[in-house]
C-alpha cells in the first residue's frame, strides 16, 4: 500500500474529536483552562471480547484491578474534551498551540493502536489530502522515522502511566468501567480537583489500588456473561459519568 498525505488546513481532524493526552499534556491542557474527559474501558483474564492477537497491547496499557471476585485489565485514557472546535483553532482554522500540540495531533493521520490501519476511508480528510504531498505510508511501511518515534512515544506513555492514571482515578472516585467492545465509561471531572489528584499521584510512590471496579453493561445478556465471570456489575444508573455504548443498535 502506498499513501501520501498533505493536510489542507479544513479543521475536521480538530472538530469533535476527544484527543488522547499523556499526563504531561493533560496537565498543560488543565492549565490552559481546558477540561479533560476519563474514558474506561476494561476486560476480563478470559479476555471476554477481546481478539486474541489484541491481548498483549491490551495488557500492556492496562492495570491490574480488582473486581467482584477476580481481575479485570483497565485501560484509561485521559482526552482533551472537544464538543465543536477544539478551544485551540483560530478563525483561519490554525493551532494557536502548534509548536506544544498533544503527541496524538503530531501523529495524525496514523493510528496508535498497532493493530487498526490507516483507512483513509473513516478520516474526515477531504480528498485533495490524499491526492499529493509527501509519501505517508509506501510499500506497507511508515516513511517518516520521526513519526515512527512519536507512535512509539505515546504508546510508550500509555504503558508506563496507566498506574498513574488508576490512581489520580481513585482519587475523584472514578471506579466503574464498560467492558471493552461494549462501550466506555465517561467522566468530566471537576478541574481543580483533577489537577490536584494527578499532582498528588505523581508525588506518591508506586502502589496498587485495591478498591473494586465495577462494570457498567449495555445489556442483560452482556451483564451476565461478566457476572458468570465473578466481576462486579452495576445495576444502578450512572451518576457522575456517562456510558458510551459500542454496541450496534
Amino acid at each position: 500500500m502506498n499513501t501520501t498525505f498533505s493536510c489542507v488546513g479544513c479543521g475536521k481532524c480538530c472538530t469533535d474529536h476527544h484527543v488522547p493526552l499523556t499526563l504531561d499534556e493533560a496537565r498543560m491542557w488543565a492549565d490552559d483552562g481546558g477540561q479533560v474527559i476519563v474514558l474506561v474501558e476494561a476486560f476480563l483474564p478470559n479476555g471476554l471480547g477481546l481478539p486474541t492477537v489484541q491481548r498483549e497491547h491490551a495488557e500492556r496499557r492496562s492495570a491490574v484491578v480488582h473486581s467482584g471476585s477476580t481481575e479485570a485489565f483497565v485501560a484509561i485514557t485521559f482526552a482533551a474534551y472537544n464538543v465543536g472546535r477544539c478551544r485551540n483553532l483560530d478563525e483561519e482554522n490554525l493551532c494557536r498551540i502548534y509548536e506544544r500540540r498533544p503527541l496524538v495531533c503530531r501523529i495524525y493521520p496514523m493510528e496508535i493502536n498497532p493493530h487498526i490501519p490507516l483507512n483513509i476511508a473513516v478520516k474526515e480528510c477531504p480528498p485533495e489530502s490524499w491526492e499529493t504531498g509527501p509519501q505517508l505510508i509506501l510499500g506497507g511501511e511508515l516513511v517518516d522515522q520521526e513519526l515512527a518515534r512519536l507512535i512509539e512515544r505515546s504508546r510508550q506513555a500509555d504503558r508506563e502511566e496507566i498506574a498513574i492514571k488508576d490512581r489520580i482515578c481513585a482519587a475523584l472516585g472514578i471506579r466503574t468501567t464498560a467492558l471493552k467492545g461494549d462501550g466506555f465509561t465517561a467522566y468530566l471531572p471537576d478541574m481543580s480537583a483533577f489537577v490536584a489528584a494527578l499532582d498528588e499521584a505523581r508525588r506518591q510512590p508506586a502502589q496498587q489500588h485495591f478498591s473494586q471496579w465495577q462494570f457498567h453493561l449495555s445489556g442483560d445478556d452482556v451483564a451476565s456473561q461478566v457476572s458468570a465471570c465473578g466481576a462486579q456489575v452495576v445495576t444502578e444508573a450512572p451518576v457522575n459519568y456517562a456510558f458510551i455504548s459500542l454496541r450496534a443498535a
